[in-house]
């Protein structure tokens, strides 16, 4: 009796204690964003050029550093959410990788949509003078940081990049009109939407349904399967990471020719089969012929390819960030609404890396868990599905000359896994199929034989292998991210030029 009421004390500790770490950091995020903000307007202004836009351009750093956060918070998360979701990684050790690779790619390779973001979506030199562009660079960043901040709220995983792209063309339309908006452009974004998230969770499904059928339903032999096939795995996520950086994660510094990029893809398939099989031999020795066992050996390549996914990421999605304010610094300096070249300085690059690494860490845990957790249920195979699939589709969608969304492919691919999953579950082929016994009573019995029961039953519950209202609310999500985004941007530069009139 003491030892229960001892229980229940120790409880209660541990739930006061649990509710004063949520309150102390839901205080502490908020504070240390605003402390990072406040450090970007005071660099600003310091760095600020002079003249009638420099008010602009100080406002277009803080703006710029909030959006960062906010990209910190939603779009990182797509990355690591599988890799925490399947144990691989705990969230802190998550947190720390993704911050150092993000802030990595955004530094050394940073930069290179820059001038999509800035120039090829509007054609500002038709219809705006250099005060209404830098108003329009304002109204959309802002926006999409707005926006951003909305989705991470209600733990929906957004495109950042359609963020930004939506409110440069609602503040191009509130400013210049239809005609000043790049409708080609948009048309390939708009595909995209559809795109992005089948090929993701197609590729994904293919790739989980391979490892299946060659390794983990191999019930004799599983192991030697294993040390047969998970280097050539491995190896093959080595060749499409090197694929992945020569194409997109280094673009900024270094643009390889189609040869170079296959050949390196070779090497790296190579040398990643080559030098994991003596490593999965070893640990294939020491474990049972159980599919659990079997699937740990994917845990540290889907370490090593979150890591990869988190570089290139923020190599290539930085700009969503600091385009629009490089767009505005070169505006300012130039006295053009259209700069020949958009410069991205090294200060710029550091704004936006210092502010996904600080987003990620005070506010992307929330959205690691619904990408990793609550969508569908991960392991490590799966994860290393996700991850490996993001890097081809990416690939795949270079070729095609085709832009396609980073996190509606991560997305997709979670998606994909789970799908296949519940497939298997119905035919009878997925460990994770229910086995639930039959009641008396209970209403899917009534009328029906045994195994129909047994069957309704099973169709029933593996139809919770995905959640079908995360399904919901993350493809309302996405259809209106450009409008929402347009639509902020649209009303934000009215109100801006009415306060410059």
């Amino acid at each position: 009796m003491a030892k229960s009421a001892l229980d229940k004390d120790l409880k209660k500790v541990v739930s006061l204690e649990e509710a004063t770490y949520a309150l102390s950091r839901s205080i502490a995020a908020p504070g240390l964003a605003l402390i990072f903000l406040l450090a970007v307007f005071l660099f600003m202004a310091g760095l600020a050029p002079v003249g009638p836009l420099s008010i602009f351009v100080i406002a277009g750093g803080v703006i710029a550093g909030y959006m960062a956060l906010n990209i910190g918070a939603n779009d990182v998360a797509n990355n690591m959410g599988p890799a925490v979701g399947s144990r691989a990684l705990p969230l802190a050790a998550a947190l720390v990788i993704a911050a150092i690779c993000e802030a990595a790619g955004a530094i050394l390779a940073g930069g290179d949509v820059v001038n999509t973001i800035s120039r090829n979506i509007v054609r500002p030199a038709e219809a705006l003078d250099v005060l209404d562009f830098v108003m329009l660079m304002v109204a959309s960043l802002l926006a999409a940081g707005m926006w951003l901040h909305l989705a991470t709220f209600l733990n929906a995983p957004v495109s950042t990049t359609h963020s930004i792209v939506g409110g440069v063309v609602g503040a191009g339309i509130a400013a210049a009109g239809m005609a000043a908006i790049n409708w080609s452009m948009m048309g390939a974004i708009a595909a995209s939407w559809v795109i992005s998230p089948l090929m993701g969770g197609i590729i994904a499904a293919a790739l989980l349904g391979f490892i299946k059928w060659t390794v983990l339903f191999r019930d004799d032999d599983r192991i030697e399967a294993a040390k047969r096939w998970v280097p050539v795995m491995i190896g093959l996520m080595a060749g499409t990471f090197a694929m992945y950086l020569a194409l997109k994660g280094f673009s900024r510094v270094w643009k390889p020719d189609a040869l170079t990029v296959w050949m390196l893809g070779a090497a790296g398939f190579a040398a990643g089969w080559w030098l994991t099989r003596p490593w999965v031999a070893r640990r294939a020795m020491l474990i049972e012929n159980r599919r659990k066992h079997v699937a740990k050996l994917f845990t540290l390549p889907l370490i090593f390819a979150a890591a990869l996914l988190s570089f290139a990421h923020g190599a290539n999605d930085v700009a969503n960030a600091v385009g629009p304010l490089a767009a505005i610094v070169a505006a300012a300096e130039s006295g053009a609404a259209a700069p020949d070249k958009v410069v991205l300085p090294l200060w710029v690059l550091l704004i936006g890396a210092m502010g996904i690494a600080l987003g990620l860490a005070l506010f992307g845990p929330r959205l690691i868990r619904t990408v990793g957790e609550k969508i569908t249920k991960m392991d490590a195979v799966r994860a290393f599905c996700v991850a490996l699939a993001a890097a081809i589709t990416v690939l795949i969608a270079s070729a095609m000359g085709l832009p396609v969304s980073s996190t509606h492919i991560a997305i997709g691919g979670v998606f994909g896994v789970g799908f296949l999953r519940e497939y298997l579950a119905n035919i009878g082929l997925n460990a994770d199929a229910p086995k639930k016994k039959v009641h008396p009573g209970d209403p899917d019995t009534l009328n029906k034989t045994p195994e129909e029961a047994i069957r309704r039953q099973i169709k029933r519950e593996t139809r919770r292998l995905v959640r079908r209202r995360h399904v919901l609310t993350i493809a309302a999500a996405w259809v209106i991210t450009v409008p929402a985004a347009g639509l902020l941007a649209g009303g934000i530069y009215v109100v801006l030029k009415l306060t410059m009139a």
